[in-house]
């Protein structure tokens, strides 16, 4: 086959790309990957498949016409050592565009120190980034019966980590739900897990922050 010096050079560069780049990374350039690290609020706990927030993420996206991929990597009982622990793999196997790190509410129901809590999202935060994703920080709170100096300084060290990394961050993921006047009505019969109406409104907590970086 003989090619004109035109047609030739466009044909050098049409191959040259796919060498150079993976099916992962041609699928990356066309549609971004959100991956999802959490613990039972993101996992579906006590749910019915489909009707948590992720997967109210997916069909919002599909709504607004942004093409994404969604992976949810969330695990039932999760912890920020355990997120910290599974991360390298996943960023690896699915080298997302944005991570959402939703950990930190068990450390606290199991009293862990708030020094570790912070040092694995930051770690976890830094990794990501290195990874080369955008990264948005999903806070939490305890109740006041945790004591109002612990409880403080749990709620705060999200947006810490956040300011320090330059991370994305949504305060407080239950809001509107966990601190509203019927907010009982809003969980189930644990008092810990937000029933499927209520997930709606915990998307509406993260999805200003993470349209911005979808952008």
């Amino acid at each position: 086959m003989v090619l004109s010096g035109w047609r030739r050079r466009n044909f050098i560069a049409v191959v040259g790309t796919a060498l150079v780049l993976s099916p992962t990374q041609v699928l990356a350039t066309s549609e971004p990957t959100v991956l999802v690290v959490g613990d039972s609020l993101s996992a579906e706990y006590g749910l019915k498949r489909g009707s948590g927030w992720v997967a109210l993420l997916e069909n919002r996206l599909a709504a607004e016409k942004i093409r994404a991929r969604v992976i949810n990597a969330s695990i039932s009982g999760d912890t920020t050592s355990g997120g910290r622990s599974r991360l390298p793999a996943l960023l690896a196997q699915h080298r997302p565009d944005v991570v959402v790190i939703e950990l930190g509410g068990n450390d606290a129901l199991r009293g862990l120190p708030l020094a570790m809590t912070e040092t694995n999202l930051v770690q976890m935060t830094q990794a990501a980034q290195q990874a080369g994703a955008r990264v948005l920080l999903v806070g939490m709170q305890v109740p006041p019966n945790y004591g109002a100096d612990y409880s403080r300084r749990f709620a705060g060290l999200f947006a810490t980590v956040a300011r320090e990394r330059k991370a994305a961050l949504v305060p407080f993921l239950l809001k509107g739900v966990a601190d509203g006047d019927d907010a009982t009505a809003q969980f189930q019969a644990d008092r810990i897990h937000p029933k499927a109406s209520a997930h709606p409104r915990i998307l509406a907590n993260v999805w200003p922050e993470l349209r911005k970086l979808l952008k």
